[in-house]
């Protein structure tokens, strides 16, 4: 399985974040497999090749492209994952005769912060990797999984696999669940096992936060 990771415009502020969760977990991508999906960036091609290779000099190794015209495609850069068929791009409609030809350009409006929910539990050996906002999951992450959000992470369900919140520099973030049996917490780069943690909160609904430069296991009522 491999991991998809998203970027969103401006693709500066996103590497920055992709940054800080290196410094937090600088093994983190190693050997990893990874999908970069560019749907609705509107990337041109010499910008496509740039961020691959501001990837690789971050030792992220992109073995497909998802979401880029066909024509972007070719030497230098990696594939579409197999399974897919190729498209002809769009063609841009052109102005009419009657269009204003210097009509002012109005910037897009920034990203907003984004909340992901997942309606179905995360399968072992699953990697959810989320770091502009919120993850739900709906249902439990099973041991082996791993999800990993750039704010607060809610499991409505059991969670036995690995979670991680903040991983975007955020402190104030939070992780709750109804049934507590991680192998693994961490805040903001602060981190425990589940040897460290013991019978705290085990089986149990619990809701983790940092307290200073601890990390705090409480019940949640």
């Amino acid at each position: 399985m491999a991991l998809v990771l998203a970027p969103v415009l401006p693709v500066s502020d996103w590497l920055d974040e992709l940054d800080a969760l290196a410094r937090r977990s600088p093994a983190f991508f190693v050997g990893r497999p990874v999908i970069l999906d560019v749907a609705g960036l509107g990337l041109e091609r010499e910008a496509l090749v740039a961020l691959v290779t501001d990837l690789a000099a971050r030792d992220v190794a992109v073995m497909g492209i998802e979401g880029a015209d066909p024509g972007q495609l070719g030497a230098g850069l990696p594939p579409p994952p197999a399974g897919g068929r190729p498209v002809d791009a769009v063609p841009t409609p052109e102005a009419t005769a009657d269009a204003a030809p210097d009509a002012p350009v109005v910037p897009s409006a920034p990203a907003p912060f984004r909340s992901l929910i997942l309606d179905a539990p995360v399968r072992s050996g699953q990697t959810i990797l989320h770091l502009e906002g919120d993850i739900t999951v709906m249902g439990s992450v099973a041991s082996g999984a791993e999800v990993i959000a750039g704010g607060s992470l809610h499991v409505y369900g059991a969670l036995r696999g690995r979670a991680i919140a903040g991983a975007a520099g955020n402190p104030e973030a939070r992780i709750t669940c109804r049934r507590f049996e991680p192998e693994l917490i961490a805040i903001d780069g602060l981190y425990r096992t589940a040897d460290d943690l013991g019978p705290v909160q085990r089986g149990l609904p619990a809701q983790v936060r940092l307290e200073g430069d601890a990390i705090k296991v409480a019940g949640l009522d």
